[in-house]
């Protein structure tokens, strides 16, 4: 969650409310238009807020499968596309770090969000969370596509990376995979060998954090394996504990968090306190603030 927007954002923006008719699904925002066409639309149809450069290798990847959902979703939301090097005000008001970020707007307020160019079954499962599509077809197509595996995600960007070689946006999305993937070394030499602009982006920052954390999946089961371990043994502390990395660095922080709140409650001492450790060490790796506020006050309720 990316916190909220209120419908009077416009008044700080300066932009005063204009009528306009739409006639696309995807439409082009800046300051002028961001309060009628986002906030006050919201309020009839959910808006998809896409902030890119035309220089973010990313948001190649990312827009167009954007655009593929907003025509598949026949109007279920539009798409407003926001060119953060035009619109710099605007961008700064949401406090905008990295690109692409995604931010889905309802009913005038931010209602979730994402950073980062996001494989096309993701983002279905993303939109799913939120929307109804206008008829049957996207419901169908979804079922169909499969979230990407870090694994296939590594072979993709390899593979973009060998046709084009002067994307070094590129190495920093291998190196993001290769850690969800538990290749900490490999995702390491990655890191360092991305060029200056690029090490000091907020999601290579962010990485050099997560990579303690998954230096200890270097020759780790497999998720599917630990998830049986933790069913056929519920004491089994190194397999929660390992799949709490796993899934912290995959697409369910939450239920790692979990993992680890369990064994703090039921093994505070395994591995010299190691829950409690890898509680602190995961709330510096994430983004969400309202999640790592919560699972902290979880854990102080535990704690003392």
């Amino acid at each position: 969650m990316l916190g909220c927007a209120p419908i009077w954002l416009g008044i700080i923006l300066g932009s005063p409310f204009v009528n306009a008719t739409v006639t696309s699904h995807i439409f082009d925002v800046d300051q002028n238009n961001f309060e009628a066409e986002v906030l006050q639309a919201s309020l009839k149809t959910p808006v998809l807020v896409d902030f890119w450069a035309t220089w973010c290798g990313p948001c190649k990847s990312l827009g167009p499968l954007l655009e593929k959902l907003a025509t598949e979703y026949n109007g279920a939301f539009r798409l407003g596309k926001v060119d953060v090097d035009k619109n710099q005000e605007l961008a700064g008001v949401f406090g905008i770090r990295s690109i692409p970020t995604v931010m889905l707007v309802k009913d005038g307020q931010i209602l979730d969000g994402f950073a980062g160019a996001l494989p096309e079954g993701q983002l279905r499962e993303f939109l799913s969370r939120h929307l109804q599509p206008v008829d049957g077809d996207v419901e169908e197509v979804f079922e169909e596509a499969a979230p990407e595996t870090p694994e296939q995600a590594i072979n993709r960007l390899q593979q973009a990376i060998a046709a084009e070689p002067d994307r070094p946006e590129l190495k920093l999305d291998l190196a993001i995979a290769l850690a969800q993937a538990g290749r900490a070394s490999a995702a390491e030499a990655e890191l360092n060998a991305l060029p200056a602009n690029l090490a000091t982006d907020a999601r290579a920052v962010r990485l050099r954090n997560q990579l303690d954390l998954s230096r200890s999946l270097e020759g780790a089961p497999a998720l599917e394996t630990l998830q049986h371990r933790v069913q056929a043994n519920p004491k089994d502390w190194e397999a929660h504990d390992l799949l709490g990395v796993r899934l912290l660095l995959g697409n369910d922080p939450a239920a790692g968090l979990e993992h680890w709140l369990l064994m703090l409650e039921k093994a505070r001492d395994w591995n010299d306190g190691q829950a409690k450790k890898r509680l602190l060490a995961a709330f510096n790796t994430l983004e969400d603030a309202e999640l790592v506020g919560r699972y902290r006050r979880r854990m102080a309720s535990l704690l003392f």
